[in-house]
């Protein structure tokens, strides 16, 4: 970085359900592994969700694996007749699991009517779901088999049939119809523009700077590409290495800084840290171009700048998500040209450097998915976040879909405000250069192969990032499923990583403040080839990953010493406060 400015980049470089009478959204919460930054990759938000409902080869093989098994399936038959009769005469003990809201209401199990209708959705939904294990398919068609299976019997569900649902009768009774009128009116009202699924949370619900992304700080530096933020210290000595949050590249950076006492950032710097993130700018057309190398050098001359404002010779990184698979290219490159002294630690959060069997969307992309998603983004100059948004709502579409389909249009009812769907709904844009650049490394899983991808020229070969890691992962993460993230700790270089199993999904995961008394987090002695192995051997601990992480990398980050009075420097002053003017840009 020069004063206040990163270097121009060189474009030519080398390269729960849906009942909701008494709707909690912290329960929603933690189901959240498919919103927010997640897989970047994914070529069905260029393309559009609704052409995966469509049939394919994986239709075709399941069909003939089922053709190829009458005996099984004559037995799944008879199993689900000898149900339904049950159903009919009323003797049949099938019930919804008890952490199903959906059929919270007494009116499911105290009509008969209703009692039968959803002890037949559930007879045929378990029978679909048996099928589909019986075929016996491979990883690939298994999940997108699933994913289409998923969503029919999440649509299917009787609790989503406003003729039905005993919430909708009650919402309509007591409100003398205005809850119809209401859930109309918010129905043509979200499908009119992306991304064509209820809301989520209002968008007035919280202000960015004044209820969420306000710990104290100011903008450093400025580029066309990003922001660099250095935050104010909040104890009287800090560690002597600052430690620099990346983001994902299509998500606002303040998932890392939420309301106060749920913000990770904040945490950071109440344990001494000094603590810098970058804000990445949302992206026009102009940026088309902007790509990895973009990216990849905002982060290096990030680090450059946080080194001459704190005197540090070296630098901790945290990133999250795509933020992860960037910060670990860099960390690579910086290895390749001798500079990973300048880095002290690297901390990953839910990151898939693997991409063999890295989730749903993986599973969903195909050579001609990718080449199309491509051309589509190439063409637009970007990749819409909105678009993106409604592809991993559809991932989970009880918790994401149907649960908003039956509070907002079957009872009428506003969503409840929450800071995490908050952020999830503030989307950016992916240039096309860098959606062209993911879907590459994910379709040749380059960063398992050393040599073949490559960051600023340099060629990648992830096991020579030896620095001790820190890497985190979330057991019911299905976006990286912790298997894949766990992967890392066999592709880096380093003798000491530490690898940490926290409970929930891909945000939940991550946003697991010491606040919450129902979190806790596994740990093992070492790190066996076999992610399975690890789990055997891995202790669970109570709290929050936080204060785990926030120890360890005490270890990283030199002595103490007086915290800074003023923020930047000489060559780096003050130019706005926190949360910046990027993060405000819609």
């Amino acid at each position: 970085m020069t004063s206040n400015s990163v270097r121009p980049q060189d474009e030519n470089a080398s390269r729960p359900a849906g009942e909701s009478a008494e709707f909690d959204a912290t329960d929603a919460a933690g189901e959240l592994d498919a919103v927010g930054a997640l897989d970047l990759f994914a070529p069905d938000a260029a393309l559009g969700t609704v052409r995966r409902f469509r049939p394919d080869s994986s239709m075709v093989r399941y069909a003939f694996r089922l053709a190829s098994r009458p005996g099984t399936v004559a037995a799944r038959y008879a199993k689900l007749a000898a149900e339904l009769a049950g159903i009919a005469m009323g003797s049949s003990a099938i019930a919804p699991e008890r952490r199903d809201r959906r059929f919270s209401d007494p009116a499911w199990s105290g009509n008969p009517l209703l009692r039968r209708t959803l002890q037949a959705y559930l007879a045929l939904a378990q029978s679909s779901e048996a099928l589909l294990a019986d075929a016996e398919l491979d990883w690939r068609d298994s999940e997108r088999l699933k994913f289409v299976l998923t969503n029919l019997i999440a649509a299917s569900a009787p609790s989503n049939n406003p003729y039905l649902s005993p919430v909708a009768w009650k919402a309509c009774i007591d409100s003398g119809g205005l809850s119809l009128l209401r859930g109309v009116r918010a129905f043509i009202s979200d499908m009119s523009s992306a991304p064509h699924i209820p809301t989520m949370v209002e968008p007035d619900a919280f202000q960015v700077g004044k209820d969420l992304a306000v710990t104290p700080g100011a903008v450093v530096a400025r580029t066309e590409v990003c922001e660099l933020i250095q935050y104010q210290p909040a104890t009287p000595t800090v560690r002597r290495f600052p430690l620099l949050m990346v983001p994902p590249m299509i998500n606002k950076y303040y998932i890392m800084d939420l309301a106060p006492g749920r913000s990770m950032l904040e945490f950071f710097v109440s344990q001494g840290y000094q603590v810098f993130v970058i804000s990445w700018r949302n992206p026009g057309r102009h940026a088309r171009h902007w790509d990895l190398n973009t990216y990849g050098g905002a982060v290096a001359d990030s680090l450059s700048a946080m080194r001459s404002i704190t005197g540090a010779a070296k630098v901790n990184i945290i990133g999250l998500c795509a933020g992860g698979i960037l910060s670990s290219m860099v960390c690579a490159h910086l290895s390749a040209t001798g500079q990973l002294d300048q880095v002290a630690s690297l901390c990953l959060g839910v990151t898939a450097l693997d991409q063999s069997q890295a989730g749903t969307t993986v599973a969903l992309m195909d050579e001609g998915t990718a080449k199309a998603s491509i051309l589509a983004s190439r063409a637009r100059g970007y990749m819409d976040g909105r678009t993106l948004a409604e592809v991993f709502a559809w991932l989970r579409p009880d918790d994401l879909i149907w649960t908003y389909w039956v509070n907002n249009y079957l009872q009428g009812k506003p969503p409840p405000p929450f800071d995490i769907l908050y952020w999830n709904a503030d989307t950016t844009k992916m240039p096309a250069g860098l959606h062209r650049n993911f879907i590459e490394i994910a379709m040749a899983n380059a960063l398992t192969k050393p040599g073949a991808a490559s960051m600023l020229g340099s060629p990648l070969d992830l096991s020579k990032i030896d620095v001790d890691s820190y890497v985190v992962a979330g057991i019911d993460d299905h976006i990286v499923p912790w298997p894949s993230a766990y992967r890392a700790t066999q592709l880096l270089g380093s003798s000491n990583i530490r690898f940490v199993l926290s409970t929930s999904g891909h945000v939940a995961a991550l946003v697991n403040p010491p606040s919450n008394s129902k979190a806790t987090y596994r740990l093992a002695p070492g790190n066996p080839p076999d992610h399975r192995e690890w789990l055997a051997q891995a202790e669970t601990a109570p709290g929050s990953w936080w204060h785990d992480y926030t120890t360890w990398l005490a270890d990283h980050s030199g002595d103490m010493k007086q915290a800074p009075r003023t923020l930047g420097n000489a060559n780096f002053p003050p130019l706005d406060p926190a949360p910046g003017t990027y993060i405000l840009d819609r």
